[in-house]
This record gives structure tokens, sequence and C-alpha cells, in this order.
């Protein structure tokens, strides 16, 4: 069975790392991105200029509409999805709670969660052997964020990643029965350019000494983890969430 993977968010940081691992590792990779074509084609010719398969697919995680063209284009491109990694996230500028308006709210919540059910829907509709299919895995990439909350910063992003933890739970114990596996990984501080679009790019160099490791992290160790729970290697491994956190 050609194992298929479909990165959302796999332009770049954690999503563009997992990519190029995931090619390295023998999958075909679809690079979703939603604006920044350049870097997922990029990322996709790294993968296929190493002799893999790889294809860069624009949509918003977020619309339904864009989500089903995803998994389709994926299906007429690549064949059946058996691995998904729900790693397309947001957030916006640091502020507290009392300074949020609801667009902002629903912006975070509409691409990290609903995107997050959307895609999963779409991996379980293929992957199910109830539905014909023949299994898979899916990790979602959560934050430390849901546990620490983020106060004064991002506690609407915080509390939508503790969402995609308790989604993780759920939908593993729903699907076990049915050949799929489903995982996720909690970063701690990694070095990515999310933290520019909060307003703060150094904010990992700030925080870095709360790190009992005392440092942040790379998104090449944060892939490597969510490719071990891709793999038969996690194949005792459901509704686990893993923390990649240097131990904060």
């Amino acid at each position: 069975m050609e194992r298929v993977a479909i990165i959302t968010g796999g332009g770049r940081g954690i999503g563009a790392a997992t990519a190029r691992l995931a090619g390295a590792r023998g999958y075909a990779v679809c690079v979703n991105y939603q604006r920044n074509e350049a870097a997922a084609r990029e990322v996709a010719k790294a993968i296929t200029d190493a002799g893999g398969r790889a294809i860069a697919v624009a949509a918003d995680v977020s619309n339904e509409g864009d989500v089903v063209r995803l998994f389709e284009t994926v299906d007429w491109e690549l064949g059946t999805v058996t691995a998904l990694v729900n790693n397309a996230g947001i957030l916006e500028r640091q502020m507290r709670v009392d300074e949020m308006d609801a667009g902002r709210i629903r912006r975070v919540f509409d691409t990290n969660v609903v995107g997050a059910f959307l895609c999963a829907r779409e991996a379980v509709r293929r992957m199910s052997t109830n539905r014909g299919g023949r299994g898979g895995a899916i990790v979602n990439v959560s934050s430390g964020a849901a546990r620490w909350g983020s106060p004064d910063e991002y506690v609407d992003y915080a509390a939508s990643k503790g969402a995609v933890d308790t989604m993780t739970v759920g939908l593993a114990k729903e699907v076990a029965g049915e050949g799929i596996r489903v995982n996720a990984v909690r970063p701690g501080l990694v070095a990515t350019d999310i933290h520019a679009a909060g307003g703060e790019p150094g904010r990992v160099e700030r925080l870095k000494a709360t790190v009992p490791l005392g440092r942040g992290g790379q998104p090449e160790e944060v892939a490597a983890a969510i490719l071990w729970l891709l793999s038969d290697e996690a194949s005792f491994t459901t509704g686990a969430i893993i923390d990649v956190s240097g131990g904060r």
C-alpha cells in the first residue's frame, strides 16, 4: 500500500519540516498551503528533487468546500490518503481577553478547531475500514499553550489547542476499531515564524530560560515525533498527546 500524506500548513515551520521528512521516509506528500504558494512549491520541489512524489495544493482549511477539494485533489493526483497531519494553525497579535473582539476569536477557532475537524472528517471517510478503507493515522499538532493558557498573549489560541487535545482523545476512541490511530504532538517554544505573526519575533529567545533544556526547539524535532506517531512503530499508540517541549 502506497503511503500518502496530507500536511496542512505544510509550506512553513513545523509543517514544512514534517513534509520533507515524510517525503524522505517514502510518503507521497501533499503540501497544503493557504497563501504562500512559493514556499509550498519549494517544499514539494525538494521532495521531488530527492526522488519522491509531492504536490502543493492551496486550500483554506476553515472553508469546508476547500477541504473537500483538497482531499479530492489528493485522491486524483497521489492516491487515497493514509496519513493526515493537522498542522495548519494561526494566532493573532498578543493581547488580553478583555481586548479581543468576536471576529478575532472566530478566525482562530475556525482555522485551528473547525479546520482540524473538517480535515479529520475527510480523512476518516477515506481511511475507515467500515467505509471500505485500509486504515491510516492522523496526527494533530496542538501546542504547549493548551497547558499553559498563554495569559496576556493568546488565551484564544491556547483554548483552541485545548479543543484539539480533546478532539484527539475523542476521535481516537471513536475510530480505533476502524483501523485508524489518532494522536497529537504538543510543541513548546519552537523557532518558527508564528511568533512574528503574534508581534514578537524574539519570543523564543526571551522565554528559553523557562525551558529545562535551556533552548527553543527546532521544527525538525517536532517533525520527528510526528513521523513516529504516523509509523508502524507506534502501532499500539492512539489517543496519546506527546509533549515536545524541552521539559517545559
